[in-house]
């Protein structure tokens, strides 16, 4: 098998075999899933890259309301944008999810994972040619520790309570221990800026491998390769586009006739379609995303859980997956975990399609007329079509939805965490941690299911600074039988990301992190004719 396995490893380096194909042959040949996945990825990496040409992604998500202000990003398409300019202290492994270098070159803890020292990398500049000091670093932290910065990794950095330069090194001490801090680092808010961005957090200057040359917010953004990157690994091609077309009949058709060499957010029911151009790569990746109806549990008639748990028991999942996912994806069970996470709590029942106790609940919560439920076509891939298919699941428990189509500019602005009941989506975090901090903790500014309960915060902390691993998965299964049961979240699916990209494209990275390969699909791609 050894020599079968090299074979394929050479035919996926000179781009000769897809992902699919040699996958399906690796496991006949009697490798696992795991091996054959780690196997693929790093050949595909190890390809030889060529440089030069004109990337142009076309990617859903952009609004006029976007910000440049990394702490502010909410998008896919702010979040790939980001990705072109900005470095973090740390990023995460695209297989194994664990934390690598990036602009901390180095770190290690103490005893009990309270005090963190990060060595920072030496050599980097900025775009604007400054070099990179301990001092940015430390500016950058502070700003998103700001409540006024309005950042959406404020959930993260309230656990840290000194950030301070100690020579050339990061020192940070943390209100308690906690083993995963180095991952919550590589948040895709917290890219380091001169003086930490408070001169100008709109500036786009970063230490990334590309510089941005003009930005209009949900329509364009252009990028011109950064010559003095300080890594050779990434930033293959000489300019990058990204042009937002949140429509997907307009991203399918661009990417078919080539005007696009990448798109974004794949409807799975277009899949069989978009296959039959000769041209055209499916790039399907299973990771952490899932898609969400989300309830704020603060705000009438959603205050009531017997209504919640109503909602839920109505939620059909198994067809979900099956018609808005095309079975890319597995089913949910209303706790926004799946088995890629590290210390998985296993063992919670798998909640089913009950319209009787749906119907129960429905009645015990005393609640009479219809139920709105806000969407677009920008909060996932069959938004839409899934709210009408939960609508029709609803009927048969006695359930009235009232669903209402909002426009997709403006939506992430203007309906998500603002309006009580609408269907939203998550890239999943890096850790469990992270996930449960940035959505959950009654203090996280993304809590926008306005689960506000000190017994989970008290949990979550708990958690967090145990070093005892099955003590810790204990208490991440408490966590999530809480959310579960008594949350504003209904977790129908976790999606594969599915992406399409020309033939042309090469050395695509899989990466369990997040969509878009994490949102590196610009930095790490190059072009062949």
């Amino acid at each position: 098998m050894k020599d079968y396995t090299k074979h394929l490893a050479s035919r996926v380096t000179s781009g000769g075999l897809s992902r699919r194909e040699f996958m399906g042959r690796a496991m006949a040949a009697g490798m696992t899933l795991a091996l054959a996945d780690q196997l693929f990825t790093e050949s595909a990496m190890a390809a030889e890259p060529k440089r030069g040409g004109h990337l142009k992604l076309g990617l859903e998500g952009g609004a006029a309301t976007d910000s440049k202000d990394p702490a502010k990003f909410l998008s896919q398409f702010m979040f790939c944008v980001g990705r072109c300019w900005g470095d973090m202290l740390v990023e995460s492994h695209p297989l194994t999810g664990a934390a690598v270098p990036a602009l901390a070159e180095s770190w290690e803890p103490s005893k009990d994972a309270a005090t963190w020292t990060f060595k920072i990398r030496k050599g980097v500049k900025f775009h604007n040619g400054k070099d990179l000091t301990i001092d940015d670093v430390v500016a950058t932290l502070n700003r998103h520790t700001d409540s006024k910065s309005e950042s959406g990794a404020l959930g993260v950095m309230k656990s840290i309570k000194e950030i301070k330069a100690d020579g050339d090194n990061l020192v940070l001490t943390l209100t308690e221990g906690n083993a995963d801090m180095p991952l919550l680092l590589s948040d895709y808010h917290l890219v380091i800026q001169p003086n930490g961005g408070k001169d100008d957090p709109l500036a786009s200057i970063g230490t990334g491998p590309y510089k941005l040359v003009s930005f209009e917010p949900g329509v364009r953004a252009m990028f011109e390769r950064n010559k003095d990157d300080w890594r050779t690994d990434r930033g293959f091609v000489d300019s990058v586009e990204i042009i937002g077309m949140n429509d997907a009949t307009a991203r399918i058709a661009a990417l078919s006739s080539g005007q696009v060499h990448y798109i974004n957010r794949v409807d799975p029911k277009t899949v069989d379609l978009l296959k039959r151009a000769p041209n055209v790569e499916i790039l399907s990746t299973a990771g952490r995303g899932h898609y969400v109806f989300i309830m704020h549990c603060n705000t009438a008639p959603f205050d009531n859980n017997d209504l919640r748990l109503a909602l839920k028991y109505a939620m059909d999942r198994e067809t979900m997956v099956k018609k808005i996912l095309g079975g890319y994806g597995k089913v949910g069970n209303d706790f926004p975990i799946n088995s890629t996470y590290a210390l998985f709590p296993e063992g919670i029942e798998q909640r089913v399609y009950d319209p009787d106790k749906a119907a129960f609940h429905y009645k015990k919560s005393g609640h009479d007329g219809s139920v709105l439920l806000r969407t677009s076509e920008v909060a996932f891939p069959g938004a839409v079509d899934a709210a009408v298919l939960y609508q029709e699941s609803c009927k048969k428990a006695g359930i009235n939805i009232e669903v209402k189509r909002e426009p997709g500019d403006g939506y992430w602005t203007n309906v998500w965490n603002v309006q009580p009941f609408s269907t939203s989506y998550w890239g999943g975090r890096p850790t469990q941690d992270q996930m449960y901090s940035t959505a959950y903790l009654s203090t996280a500014d993304w809590n926008d299911t306005r689960f506000k309960r000190p017994d989970f915060d008290k949990l979550l902390l708990q958690a967090r600074s145990e070093l005892d691993e099955a003590k810790r998965k204990e208490l991440y299964r408490a966590m999530a039988m809480m959310v579960r049961d008594e949350g504003g979240v209904i977790l129908p699916m976790f999606n594969d990301f599915v992406n399409a990209s020309t033939k042309q494209v090469k050395g695509y990275v899989h990466d369990i992190g997040n969509d878009m390969s994490n949102g590196y699909v610009a930095t790490r791609v190059w072009l062949e004719s």
